[in-house]
């Protein structure tokens, strides 16, 4: 007989942020399909129960202890924005559950309660700033959404300019709902001050507007790019061609990365690239629902007192590599990439790194080394 394990997913189908969360979603419920396949050679059936949290952190908040005490779940997938992860985590914390959180992030967080599969910043823009800084110049102009993770990014960013000598000349915010309007008095300044390069925390529907506003104003990649953590293939495909050209993103996973040779076992993946398109938050959702189910089987159930236990040092066949879970802090060891955007909304990879790089969350060292 099939022991059901309930879990909870909460990814926005609506809002400013659903362009990257229905993509997260998507991959949630394949990998679902999949480890079920597997588990029920174990005996297990996943049984996935999902809200909309509509982009509002104050939803997730309140979905989240729904799943928990309606729905007797203990193992929560989700969250996109550093806010909603925030929202979430004291309900986890209160009722001893787990959350996995597939995206990457400010760093700066250790909870119990918490897997991190995305990367954390000396993941990603450590190697970002390397790059920029060899290849354009070290003077930049900071733009991002207004709440926590393009603040706490755009300091790390601002200490790595400073350190190695550079100018940071301008840094605004916008609403997570901004428009174009928002951004055209952004993009005329940055006109006016010609950074070498323009770092970008902007997320969701407003990237694609940042995109087309830097368009718009004559600006050129091959002079000043934008050089972003959070623009992936999902933000692309809904921007105009012209504008998406020449971009640089510093991510763990690019759909590209499908079509390389040691991802022979994962190319039948790319064929749902026709369905969402395939990013770095798509593949960290893919593969934490593997890990989780590797877990699962290897302590007999999903209470979290033994599935944490089983986790940490866990590794996994992921598409971008083979991960782990870092023991001391339950961030994953993920594989520094850095892609240029092409006019077909996907990446052309210039460099990536071909060993996991051990997760740091506390930035102990701002070391920058090349990949």
């Amino acid at each position: 007989m099939m022991r059901k394990i309930d879990i909870g997913l909460l990814f926005s189908e609506t809002g400013p942020t659903a362009v990257i969360e229905k993509t997260q979603l998507h991959a949630t419920r394949l990998a679902i399909e999949r480890a079920n396949r597997e588990l029920a050679v174990a005996g297990f059936e996943l049984v996935p129960h999902h809200f909309d949290p509509q982009s509002d952190s104050r939803l997730f908040a309140a979905l989240s202890e729904k799943l928990i005490l309606e729905y007797s779940v203990n193992v929560i997938f989700g969250c996109y924005t550093s806010a909603s992860r925030k929202a979430v985590l004291p309900v986890v914390e209160k009722y001893n559950r787990l959350l996995f959180y597939p995206t990457l992030y400010e760093g700066f967080e250790f909870s119990p309660n918490v897997v991190y599969t995305g990367a954390c910043p000396n993941q990603n823009v450590i190697f970002l700033a390397e790059f920029m800084f060899s290849t354009f110049g070290k003077s930049c102009y900071l733009v991002g959404s207004d709440y926590v993770y393009p603040y706490e990014s755009n300091r790390v960013m601002k200490d790595l300019v400073h350190g190695f000598g550079g100018q940071i000349l301008g840094e605004q915010y916008v609403p997570l709902d901004a428009g174009p309007t928002d951004f055209r008095p952004i993009v005329a300044e940055i006109r006016s001050c010609a950074p070498d390069f323009i770092f970008s925390t902007v997320v969701g529907e407003a990237t694609r507007d940042f995109y087309e506003a830097y368009e718009d104003a004559g600006l050129s990649p091959e002079a000043m790019p934008i050089a972003s953590l959070t623009t992936t293939e999902a933000e692309l495909a809904i921007m105009r061609p012209s504008a998406r050209a020449g971009h640089f993103t510093s991510a763990p996973f690019f759909a590209t990365v499908l079509g390389e040779p040691q991802c022979a076992q994962w190319a039948e993946l790319a064929v749902h690239a026709r369905e969402v398109p395939l990013n770095q938050c798509w593949e960290a959702a893919y593969f934490e629902i593997l890990l989780f189910a590797s877990a699962l089987v290897e302590v007999d159930g999903d209470a979290p007192v033994k599935l944490m236990p089983s986790l940490r040092g866990r590794e996994c066949a992921a598409p971008q590599g083979l991960i782990r879970i870092d023991p001391d802090n339950n961030h994953a060891w993920v594989y520094p990439r850095i892609g240029r955007s092409m006019a077909d909304g996907n990446f052309e990879i210039i460099r990536e790194s071909k060993r996991p790089v051990r997760p740091d969350p506390y930035l102990m060292s701002y070391a920058i080394s090349a990949l």
